[in-house]
């Protein structure tokens, strides 16, 4: 039996569904904060668990390690809950001042987030307080140009997001659109390699401490996407579709096909695939059906509860 890792007892993980990213509570003398908040379907719940987890306590600041909608969607909710601060990005805070959804993504993935506003940014190089507990903000581009992961060199707990799963990593999205991502996800591998880690903490599945081989499994995992696009393009197409349905449950033909065509990232991994449109969705319909995470019907495109 695979035991949990020992976090210091300031810190508590939420750990989510796939269609939400892990929460990870920080409670201290010197406040509380919640790392990432969820995706918007979700937001009731969160706040929920977030008041559990609390005791009693209010919640202070909310940082959010990229605003990808499954890691920000509980934002509006707690903010206007606890009234607590709201930390993102540097590089993503004219975005968010202006509530640009295109520039900020939603649009393109087909996925939903309140409006909300921040009070503070962050920035690599800088330092943290969360938890008791000194962090150091690090630059992690790959699966998102301006994404973040956090380090604490005293307790060697690596936050990861979505720069490493222990099977993984999150979609090189910013490929599709031809601005890179697979040096830039080589680059945020190698600077984790070289952190003394013993607890890794994801943005999505349970925390981890064989860090040597999840490594070795994400460079594997990068080097075969890098060799043919294609395959970070079918991979991005099966995720986009399983979030959708994972957010809507049940769709109907007509209902999918308005997914399809208002999401440019589709459209994009649809391109970059070739071929005909219609045996390729066939396909990866197909596939995902096949793995469990949904099931058709004459009139619709439902979730498979067993996958869901």
């Amino acid at each position: 039996m695979k035991l949990s890792p020992v976090l210091p007892p300031t810190l508590r993980v939420l750990e989510r569904g796939w269609l939400s990213s892990n929460n990870i509570l920080c409670r201290g003398a010197s406040g509380t904060a919640l790392i990432d908040t969820g995706y918007i379907t979700h937001a009731a719940q969160t706040l929920a668990l977030v008041q559990h987890a609390l005791e009693g306590r209010t919640l202070d600041l909310i940082v959010n390690t990229h605003l990808h909608s499954d890691h920000c969607g509980g934002n509006a909710a707690l903010r206007q809950h606890y009234g607590c601060d709201i930390a993102i990005p540097q590089l993503e805070a004219e975005k968010v001042r202006r509530w640009d959804q295109d520039a900020l993504g939603f649009h393109a993935l087909g996925q939903l987030c309140d409006r909300f506003e921040f009070q503070r940014t962050l920035t690599p190089g800088q330092l943290l307080e969360l938890g008791d507990l000194i962090w150091q903000v690090l630059a992690a581009p790959g699966h998102d140009p301006h994404a973040l992961i956090l380090y604490c060199r005293t307790e060697r707990i690596l936050i990861s997001a979505d720069a490493l799963w222990e099977n993984g990593f999150g979609v090189i999205f910013p490929e599709l659109a031809g601005a890179g991502g697979f040096a830039e996800q080589q680059a945020v591998l190698e600077l984790i390699a070289g952190l003394e880690v013993e607890i890794v903490i994801p943005g999505h599945g349970a925390p981890f401490t064989e860090i040597d081989s999840a490594l070795t499994r994400a460079f594997s995992r990068l080097a075969y996407l890098r060799a043919d696009p294609r395959r970070n393009a079918s991979n991005a197409l099966k995720v986009l579709i399983a979030f959708k349905l994972l957010e809507a449950r049940s769709m109907t033909h007509a209902q999918f096909e308005v997914f399809l065509e208002r999401s440019s990232v589709v459209q994009a991994c649809l391109r970059i695939l070739g071929g005909e449109r219609v045996p390729l969705l066939r396909e990866t319909l197909a596939a995902l059906e096949r793995s469990g995470v949904l099931r058709m019907a004459d009139e619709r495109i439902e979730v498979h509860q067993a996958g869901a």
